[in-house]
């Protein structure tokens, strides 16, 4: 498919003003959008406050890959604020939203998904990328009133990193491990800012539409962290792909928005964590004819400069590492070159995997290494 650059792209949000088209130009109509059939298997919805929640997450991290959580407790007026604050925010004229907009390369600021590079056709959609702090950003749309924004924002992060970690102790003990096995999945107060990931905060827009049959809010693809915790509110939009319907075949599921519950997407990150078991999903958004639908993803991975890989206690003794060790930043990068075959462009032959487990003791790399880290943090010296 032909590339486009992000200038280009900037230019089709300067010229196009979503809720005054009568119909969907050439530039957004895609040729097919349902290319596969539609399920209504139910994605799973976990109470995390029950006592099976681990071994439920493991279940459905395998057999899914995405699930929705309830007995969080992110306030509900919280995500309310969130909401309203994300709409305030894609309500602007599209000039305005331009002085925030994404430098070519860059991360931060208003623009269009990093995969509309991959199609000839435009989403019918707008997003708004924030890493760490939300005011510089939110500063160049509302120079003298960006307070209340960047409070919610910063509230809603702080929520989301607690239950990130929540999560993924969980995802742990449903493949019988614990906090040791990756030290960096909570973070201590004496760890250094550099042994944490930056908060990833992705606001998306999917406007009312004339014809949705012929527009695609977000194409398919898998997300790169870890995991992703989606507020989706209360329009429907988005849809996992499931392999595992008894009838055979992939199956598009729409995940029905609950009342204040959350989404989680199990990312790549997670399937070369667990060699495998746990299933990065693919999933779109689609869009309607009457609402403008609202999302929040927060994008949950490890920090930098710490490598993933298979850890070696899920391993059996004749299976090796299936992924070779890759960093966040690193994968981003395969991500944004490949699309979808990132993932395999990392996978390892077995007498590969077995060369390079071989490898990573003599270094003492990967979990050992982790282990080691743990180790120090808690005993003489500090990560």
């Amino acid at each position: 498919m032909p590339s486009l650059s992000d200038q280009p792209l900037i230019h089709h949000l300067q010229q196009f003003e979503f809720k005054t088209l009568p119909e969907v130009p050439d530039s957004h109509a895609w040729p097919v959008v349902n290319d596969h059939p539609h399920g209504d298997d139910a994605v799973p919805v976990i109470d995390l406050g029950c006592p099976d929640a681990a071994r439920l997450i493991g279940r459905a991290c395998e057999e899914w890959g995405a699930f929705q959580i309830t007995g969080h407790g992110v306030p509900v007026d919280l995500l309310d604020r969130l909401e309203a604050q994300t709409r305030s925010l894609f309500s602007l004229p599209t000039g305005q939203k331009l002085k925030a907009a994404r430098s070519p390369g860059g991360v931060t600021g208003y623009g269009v998904a990093n995969i509309s590079a991959f199609f000839s056709k435009l989403f019918w959609s707008e997003g708004f990328t924030i890493v760490g702090s939300p005011h510089d950003e939110a500063r160049k749309l509302w120079p003298d009133d960006s307070a209340e924004f960047c409070g919610a924002i910063e509230e809603y992060t702080s929520w989301m990193k607690a239950l990130g970690c929540r999560l993924m102790l969980l995802m742990l003990a449903s493949l019988g491990l614990g906090e040791g096995d990756i030290d960096w999945a909570v973070p201590s107060r004496e760890t250094t800012h550099e042994a944490t990931a930056a908060p990833v905060i992705q606001l998306n827009s999917y406007p009312a539409c004339p014809d949705p049959e012929r527009a695609m809010g977000l194409a398919e693809h898998t997300d790169s962290s870890l995991f992703t915790i989606l507020y989706q509110g209360s329009v429907r939009g988005l849809q996992l792909l499931h392999g595992n319907h008894p009838t055979g075949g992939a199956r598009w599921v729409t995940v029905p928005p609950l009342p204040g519950a959350l989404v989680v997407n199990v990312g790549d990150l997670s399937h070369i964590l667990s060699n495998g078991r746990f299933q990065s999903v693919t999933h779109r958004a689609i869009v309607n004819r009457m609402q403008t639908r609202i999302s929040v993803a927060y994008f949950y991975g490890p920090p930098a400069h710490f490598k993933i890989s298979p850890i070696e206690k899920l391993m059996g003794p004749q299976q090796g590492p299936a992924y070779r060790a890759v960093t966040w930043p690193e994968y981003l990068t395969l991500k944004k070159r490949l699309y979808n075959q990132a993932l395999a462009s990392i996978r390892l032959l077995p007498t590969q995997g077995e060369e390079e487990e071989e490898e990573s003791r003599k270094k003492n790399t990967s979990s050992e290494i982790i282990t080691a880290a743990y180790t120090r943090r808690h005993g003489e010296a500090k990560v």
